[in-house]
């Protein structure tokens, strides 16, 4: 089971189309494909050599032995066809013929016997060659002219020609390509972006406006350089974006090029890495050779950690090939002509590991901070997504911002298509508020599964949510219950969602408290009813635990261990992840640390069960009615609230959660 207090953020994906270029691969000199061509045309031609039959051999004989053969009646058919003339003996003749008195032996390796003849009928037509063969009994055909038999002959015999020149074509094609390969091997693989195309332009850019105020500046600079060198201003050479996945780094960079209307080459920085030694330093030299034979214009090099980590950190020193492309890359950012107008933009969510060179001014002159949207950017960046979309009145962008605190503008933009995409599997025509619903279950929540929980499962799930909402309700303070489910999900088997009421950057400890006494209410409602605990309070107790070592060992937020920091549970600034760092403190601090969130734990736990075994016949209103509908929502949980005659407990920040022990003393959860 799962309990969300916040709407779970999705791995980022960056804004606007990815134009990675994809590895090139080792393909052979000649395709496959052709051999398996020119095998089967030989085969086909061997074939019609061996079993198509042969023409018979034909004797070629002057038009006068033609008349002679003729008279003789030594002709039997003949086929006019133009000027030839093709025909058959009426019995097998020897040609040449052997002189007179020759003996039979004599010229016999020059002399063949044949049945066939052919001759060329003259120019001017002989008007005594029909009644001579009409005379002699000889049958007479026509036929029209042989373009055909012609056409079919030069293919027969021009074919083979024409395989061989067109592999030696293909040859030397392949030659020529593989020698510009190894001559360019060390060019840059930038692609210039085509300032002619429908371009991004800052309106299509929502939720940064300082960023966007930041770069409106390096625009303004392009178009008009001397409004600024009139007062002693120089361009900045490099403005580095920051900020964590999904934020709009790359979109911004494309807005940039949209805008400014100069030559854009953009490049990741992973293409500048190859595996020989100076290949990256030479393609950065040509990147930036080829950016300032067309200044004014802009570099972009996304991913700049992939080549811009500290040097020295890593094995090989400092002959690497990655260390001698940023080597490169220092000394071309280093050495612009002040006049030349080239800007270097570059995109990161790792600015930690970069090396420190790189970072300085002169070369990254500023540094542009993007982070998550507000409440007011979410809204922004929602009407920007959705204004291609037919949408129902009942799609309410202002209450979309408000539950999806912690996502990105990639997340925005996923939930708009994923609503979209709901929309056309159920035949719409236009977008609802329900698809927009079910895109935000899928991407919070994951997939919806096809119901493979018992009964006595699915009511186990439906107290444990229960003992989630009814806690989170009951807890002065904590973010509203939006929704409750018990349809299981690819992540969980039920989901409690709660939507902070506004965007928060600092927690009091109340408000934390009040989360683990949240997150522990479902474990509380499993003990109350069935007296035992279940593994479906795992997620849970990870999260519970994760939250009160961060409130012991990174806050300072208990006595025992005081205002001291020891790094427990620091996550990176963009990425999310917790980060390996080594422990500083001694075994008897880390033993009080933890005794420290044992305790925290303990108590939250303890006043979320004594909170639901006061309001048992609540939790098992809100249990009955989940097993019925499946789903609730922060109205009916309310409408279940008023039927037992329990008011809602006011909104107020920072109060501390208090149960009520079995004395009916007032007890807090931590003090």
């Amino acid at each position: 089971m799962m309990s969300a207090s916040s709407p779970v953020q999705q791995p980022k994906s960056k804004d606007g189309s990815s134009q990675k270029k994809p590895e090139a691969s080792h393909q052979p000199l000649v395709p496959l494909w052709f051999w398996l061509f020119l095998l089967l045309a030989s085969s086909l031609w061997n074939g019609y050599v061996l079993f198509v039959p042969k023409p018979p051999l034909t004797a070629s004989i002057p038009y006068t032995e033609f008349l002679d053969q003729v008279r003789r009646g030594a002709v039997a058919t003949v086929l006019i066809t133009g000027q030839r003339l093709d025909g058959t003996f009426a019995q097998p003749t020897v040609w040449p013929p052997r002189p007179a008195g020759a003996p039979s032996t004599e010229g016999a390796e020059s002399t063949s016997t044949y049945t066939h003849f052919s001759t060329v009928l003259p120019q001017t037509n002989d008007p005594a060659l029909l009644p001579l063969l009409d005379q002699q009994h000889v049958t007479v055909s026509f036929s029209d002219t042989g373009a055909g038999s012609w056409l079919i002959s030069l293919l027969i015999n021009g074919l083979p020609i024409l395989l061989f020149v067109g592999l030696l074509l293909l040859l030397g094609h392949q030659a020529r390509r593989g020698q510009q390969s190894l001559f360019g091997f060390g060019t840059s693989h930038a692609r210039l972006y085509n300032t002619e195309r429908p371009a991004v332009s800052f309106a299509d850019v929502a939720g940064e406006e300082e960023a966007k105020g930041e770069l409106r500046e390096i625009v303004s600079f392009l178009k008009d350089p001397e409004r600024y060198r009139a007062l002693g201003a120089r361009l900045p050479r490099g403005v580095l974006l920051v900020g964590p996945p999904g934020t709009g780094k790359t979109l911004l960079a494309r807005a940039v090029a949209g805008e400014a209307g100069v030559p854009f080459f953009t490049i990741s920085a992973s293409e500048f890495v190859e595996l020989f030694v100076g290949v990256g330093a030479s393609r950065v030299r040509d990147l930036f050779a080829t950016a300032k034979k067309s200044a004014p214009s802009i570099v972009f090099v996304d991913e700049l950690d992939a080549v811009g980590r500290q040097r020295g950190a890593g094995i090989g020193g400092g002959n690497d090939e990655r260390e001698q492309t940023l080597n490169q890359l220092l000394v071309e950012m280093d050495g612009f002509d002040e006049q030349i107008s080239v800007i270097v933009l570059a995109a990161t969510n790792r600015p930690d590991v970069l090396d420190p060179a790189l970072l300085r001014p002169g070369r990254f002159d500023r540094h542009v901070g993007l982070g998550l949207p507000d409440r007011a950017g979410r809204e922004a960046i929602l009407m920007i997504h959705t204004r291609h979309l037919p949408l129902e009145p009942d799609v309410a962008l202002i209450t979309l911002a408000q539950r999806t605190a912690g996502f990105s503008g990639a997340d925005l933009a996923n939930l708009c298509n994923e609503a979209a995409l709901a929309a056309a599997r159920r035949n719409a025509t236009k977008v609802s508020a329900k698809d927009f619903e079910d895109a935000m279950e899928k991407i919070i929540f994951g997939t919806r599964q096809a119901s493979l929980l018992g009964d006595e499962e699915r009511r186990l799930v439906a107290y444990h949510e229960s003992g989630h909402a009814l806690v989170a309700r009951l807890t002065p303070g904590a973010d509203p219950v939006s929704k409750v489910t018990i349809i299981p999900h690819s992540m969980a088997l039920g989901a409690t969602e709660q939507v902070p009421q506004e965007d928060r950057h600092t927690y009091p400890r109340a408000y934390l408290l009040g989360r683990l006494t949240v997150m522990l209410g479902g474990r509380a409602a499993e003990e109350l009813i069935f007296d035992e605990p279940t593994t479906g309070a795992q997620n849970d107790l990870e999260q519970a635990t994760a939250l009160a070592r961060r409130m012991v060992g990174l806050w300072g937020m208990t006595p025992e261990v005081g205002p001291v920091s020891y790094g427990l549970g620091a996550t990176h600034a963009f990425l999310g992840r917790e980060l390996a760092l080594p422990r500083e403190h001694a075994e008897a601090t880390a033993g009080e640390i933890d005794r420290a969130v044992r305790r925290v734990i303990e108590e939250s736990y303890e006043c979320a069960r004594s909170t639901l075994d006061r309001e048992r016949p609540l939790l098992h209103a809100i249990a009955e009615e989940l097993l019925l509908q499946e789903t609730l929502d922060g109205r009916q949980i309310d409408a279940l609230l008023e039927a037992q005659g329990l008011g809602i407990p006011p909104k107020g920040d920072h109060e501390l959660p208090t149960c009520a022990a079995a004395d009916g003393r007032p007890v807090v959860a931590a003090a």
